[in-house]
């Protein structure tokens, strides 16, 4: 089993490799149901509390780079016109 020193370790070895912090382009053709799927998987994700991350790589993701793949998610709804919905789902979700 590998001890968190070690996973912390490995994952700061992987980000340091060059490269790494090169900007990527994605050009995505996925219907809006996905887009709406996929941030709510993002942001169900970085919502977990702290026990479900222990251990994992999410948990040892710094705090900067969680609020960028946040604000990706923000993105992807705005790009596919589905902000207006996304806050009337949050409404309802928060009406339970």
């Amino acid at each position: 089993m590998i001890t968190k020193v070690e996973l912390v370790r490995l994952y700061e070895t992987l980000l340091s490799i060059p490269g790494m912090n090169d900007p990527v382009r994605l050009d995505l053709k996925i219907p809006r149901k996905n887009v709406l799927l996929l941030s709510q998987v993002i942001r169900r994700g970085l919502q977990a509390n702290g026990d479900s991350t222990e251990g994992t790589l999410l948990g040892l993701i710094a705090p900067t780079a969680l609020q960028d793949v946040e604000r990706l998610a923000g993105e992807l709804i705005e790009k596919a016109g589905l902000s207006e919905m996304q806050q009337k789902l949050e409404a309802l979700n928060q009406g339970e």
